[in-house]
């Protein structure tokens, strides 16, 4: 038999970070892609399930090429049998597509900047239900003071984005659906992370677990898009331009990126840098690329940050209430007569 794998190196912080930072980049490129695709096609179903299906192919293509994906094939066709897979685990690929079909429809009509704010927003607010309700791998966690603090800040900071809206004379219907949209697939992604969290872990291959959410994502937008086509007709015909269709692959290179720098930096700081360039490739984006909806006003910048601010505030190591911290020489009697020197560390 063989031994157990290697343990891989651990890459450099110099590294890692700005990888992550430069992951979160590209994310709102993803959304700006698939809006653009939207307001080509003027159909955010058809969108959606161009998106999503390439990403399936891609998936099927990675599952079969690299051996961590055909271990997890393997791990995943006695549990697609019904041995040890919660049927209620499929679900999340139709979270996932909400969340393209979401980007596909409203960032043509508010911009990528307003759309990620409104995200991050719904995230960070369900993040609480998921950790106290111990959805995901890690179990039941406990809801601090301060990230209580940090998901009322970023839904002020959602309303302080579209601030200005509510004094222009536009209809609050043509504003308020497009900023809801976000806010509710925001919502519903923690809840879409902790069971691929779980997927992952019981499949042993992060890749089994994708696959799965792009293959029920896939057939629930081909089912709706049917429907769509039964009683609207057809979408406008797909685009000659090859750019239209990295929407779907870049999702799936998101994913493989972050499990490497979960592993070199950890959740907390792979999750802060990757927002940080979330939240301010949007905005530059938005500032430097204006598209068809893209409105960057005082108010907009100012809600980008103090979402921004709000996501660190919830998410740093806090001193819990409780927990005092010692001083002076240590208690132990095992560290007697070491002195003055002698001090206790917690582990």
């Amino acid at each position: 038999m063989s031994g157990p794998a290697p343990v891989a190196a651990k890459l450099p912080l110099l590294l890692t970070l700005p990888l992550a930072v430069a992951t979160g980049l590209a994310i709102p490129l993803q959304g700006r892609i698939n809006g653009a695709l939207g307001a080509e096609l003027q159909d955010g179903l058809a969108a959606a399930l161009v998106s999503f299906g390439s990403g399936l192919v891609m998936m099927v293509l990675l599952c079969l090429v690299l051996p961590q994906g055909r271990s997890g094939l393997r791990a995943l066709r006695p549990a697609l049998r019904g041995d040890g897979l919660p049927r209620w685990y499929l679900f999340a690929g139709c979270l996932g597509a909400f969340m393209v079909f979401s980007q596909g429809l409203t960032v043509p009509l508010t911009g990528i900047a307003l759309f990620t704010v409104a995200t991050v927003a719904g995230t960070s607010v369900s993040a609480l239900l998921v950790d106290r309700l111990g959805l995901g791998p890690a179990g039941r966690k406990r809801v601090t003071a301060m990230r209580l603090a940090g998901a009322l800040l970023t839904v002020a900071g959602v309303v302080w984005a579209v601030s200005p809206k509510f004094v222009a004379d536009v209809p609050v219907a043509h504003w308020l659906l497009p900023v809801l949209l976000p806010l509710a697939a925001g919502f519903m992604r923690s809840f879409q992370q902790a069971i691929n969290a779980a997927q992952a872990v019981q499949f042993g291959s992060p890749l089994a677990a994708t696959l799965v959410n792009f293959a029920v994502g896939s057939a629930v937008l081909l089912a709706a898009w049917l429907v769509k086509v039964a009683v609207a007709g057809p979408a406008n015909p797909l685009p000659e331009q090859w750019w239209y269709y990295l929407g779907g692959p870049m999702g799936t290179v998101f994913v493989t990126v972050a499990n490497v720098l979960v592993r070199n930096l950890g959740v907390l700081l792979s999750g802060l840098a990757m927002i940080a360039g979330q939240l301010l490739g949007s905005l530059a984006l938005d500032v430097a690329f204006p598209a068809a909806g893209s409105v960057v006003t005082a108010a907009t910048v100012a809600g980008t940050l103090l979402t921004l601010a709000a996501m660190i505030l919830a998410t740093l190591p806090w001193p819990r209430p409780g927990l005092r911290r010692r001083s002076g020489p240590a208690r132990d009697p095992s560290a007697a007569g070491s002195g003055a020197r002698g001090g206790s560390t917690l582990p």
